[in-house]
């Protein structure tokens, strides 16, 4: 997002997958990640609550310029799905939030070990910050047990 003001200062807010380059929060700020679970669990609340109020008559299109419409349940549980994934093992047995551990796990001693990180890298999933954070990240038991009740766990594999 550019933005130039009045006296032709212009100022840029990117994109950042993961570790903010400004110092536009002090730097190293918990704001700086994408994923981070306490704003992404209260955007899948709203839209569960807009989706109640508004019913499967009203769509989004999601992707936006994919041409493909959801109810605001429909991305609400596409969201959710999203964020129980970052601890499910992909097609090489992987599980996201392990990729910037690097040799901090060992994967045969560490196999059922889940760390619980501050925040996610936006393109890979990678846990990043802090990893003892099980208040608000600990937020995804919820999301699995809603998305047990509605039986929509996406898990490939």
């Amino acid at each position: 997002m550019r933005h130039t003001f009045e006296h032709g200062e212009e100022k840029i807010v990117s994109y950042e997958p993961a570790e903010s380059q400004s110092g536009i929060f002090g730097g190293n700020s918990n704001w700086r990640g994408p994923v981070w679970f306490p704003i992404n669990y209260l955007l899948i609340e709203s839209l569960q609550q807009f989706h109640h109020y508004y019913g499967d008559d009203f769509k989004v299109e999601c992707p936006t310029h994919s041409g493909k419409f959801l109810t605001l349940k429909e991305i609400a549980t596409e969201l959710s799905n999203r964020l129980i994934r970052l601890w499910l093992r992909d097609v090489d047995g992987e599980r996201p939030f392990e990729r910037a551990c690097g040799n901090s796990l060992n994967h045969a001693q560490d196999r059922n070990r889940f760390l619980f990180h501050e925040y996610f890298h936006g393109d890979t999933g990678a846990g990043l910050g802090a990893s003892h954070q099980t208040g608000w990240t600990g937020l995804v038991a919820k999301l699995i047990q809603q998305q047990g009740e509605f039986r929509t766990i996406a898990q490939e594999g």
